[in-house]
């Protein structure tokens, strides 16, 4: 269980990470090997070819970052902070390292939360811009009480980053006693799963971060008996050989209430891949979560009241 906090909190990190000191090496290199060299004298005779420690360095780096992506691709699961989750990253396989899609989580003095988004781009400065993103919201999830100003200040260090097309889709959840708190910047909207599968969509649709948002907070009810699955564009996005994307259906609930969370998410990735009949085209990542680890879904509907669904303009 502590693996797998430590890992879903580090290591997403740790892999972009990787890919953006790859990213440096390979733009240095390319500078390098782009400067027109002054004339040299006529060489001596030739000897043996040494290493290029440029291509060296960018081979270790390659081959850590494949290691680590592996490590993100092996199924976690565990209790953060009274929340019982489980989290899957499923790479485009055209893919070889790392890409845009970034998963993190705090343990913070106003509960778990969790950061789920997608950088625009499939390529390593995709993966630079997810680092920088998880960076920013480490450095500000622990002393930044509402969910807005978070979101706030991740926008402003984006904004500082990306170039005129650029954006980063996100929504920033917080865990609280019977209740989880969002704020959705342009991404798709949380499923909670229960008597019936519900999306969450804000109020208002929002703009991602890095187009300067306004969003506003959401207060949702997510009962011991309920599920709330995040995820991002490469569910909803898969497309089957006619070109219908993935349905959000019954079929989906089902396999979301699967007694355990991993279990869950194994069949939801199956219900997947008979869609697609093929590899996935873009990288996906999920986190399911469900309010304490002792409990599963009972066969009762749960029982709901008004008002359960409140947003809070900043």
């Amino acid at each position: 269980m502590e693996f797998m906090g430590t890992l879903l909190v580090y290591g997403c990190g740790f892999a972009s990470g990787l890919v953006c000191g790859l990213f440096t090496v390979r733009r240095l290199g390319n500078s390098r090997r782009g400067s027109a060299p002054a004339p040299l004298p006529a060489p001596p005779p030739a000897l043996p070819a040494a290493p290029d420690a440029h291509d060296a360095h960018e081979a270790a780096l390659i081959a850590v970052a494949h290691s680590t992506q592996q490590a993100l691709l092996r199924p976690l699961s565990g209790d953060l902070d009274g929340i019982s989750v489980a989290a899957r990253y499923l790479p485009a396989a055209e893919n070889v390292l790392v890409g845009g899609d970034l998963l993190n989580t705090a343990h913070t003095p106003y509960g778990l939360r969790v950061l789920i988004g997608d950088v625009r781009g499939h390529d390593l400065e995709a993966a630079r811009l997810a680092a920088v993103t998880i960076g920013c919201f480490r450095d500000h999830a622990f002393t930044t009480p509402d969910l807005v100003r978070l979101a706030g200040f991740l926008d402003t260090r984006l904004a500082a980053e990306l170039d005129a097309e650029g954006f980063v889709t996100a929504v920033l959840a917080e865990f609280a006693p019977g209740e989880v708190r969002l704020v959705n910047c342009g991404h798709p909207a949380p499923l909670r799963i229960g008597d019936r599968l519900e999306s969450l969509d804000p109020d208002e649709p929002g703009l991602p971060l890095g187009l300067h948002p306004a969003p506003f907070r959401q207060r949702v009810r997510l009962a011991s008996n309920e599920r709330l699955l995040l995820y991002t564009d490469g569910l909803i996005e898969a497309l089957d050989a006619q070109g219908e994307p993935f349905p959000l259906d019954e079929r989906v609930r089902e396999a979301l209430t699967h007694p355990t969370l991993d279990d869950a998410l194994e069949a939801l990735h199956a219900l997947l891949m008979t869609h697609t009949a093929a590899p996935l085209r873009d990288d996906l990542a999920m986190m399911l979560c469900q309010p304490d680890v002792r409990a599963v879904l009972p066969s009762v509907p749960a029982i709901r009241g008004p008002g359960e669904r409140t947003g809070e303009r900043a």
